[in-house]
């Protein structure tokens, strides 16, 4: 793996609307129109986004007749967000960042 490998994967994670949307996901399955809905986003916004996550194999896509569902990717990044949900839980209480 590369060191472009690691920024690449990161940066859907600074990414807010990318970072909105897996949040989001986290709950469970959706279509672009109710991640669209969700997030208050225009669904080409939202579309351009989930593509992206889907090149890094974030999100999980399955086609269901003429909708495409969107989940995150179990094997992998569920495990990684709820070890950081850990994290936050534990280290971030008063904010981790202060400006």
């Amino acid at each position: 793996m590369t060191c472009s490998s690691y920024t690449d994967f990161f940066s859907n994670f600074a990414n807010q609307t990318k970072l909105d949307i897996i949040l989001l996901l986290i709950s469970g399955p959706l279509s672009v129109n109710v991640i669209s809905e969700k997030t208050n986003q225009e669904q080409s916004t939202v579309s351009h986004n989930l593509r992206k996550l889907c090149d890094c194999n974030i999100l999980d896509v399955e086609n269901k007749g003429r909708e495409r569902i969107y989940s995150v990717n179990k094997d992998s990044v569920l495990p990684m967000l709820k070890l950081v949900g850990n994290h936050v839980s534990k280290y971030c209480k008063g904010g981790c960042c202060k400006k």
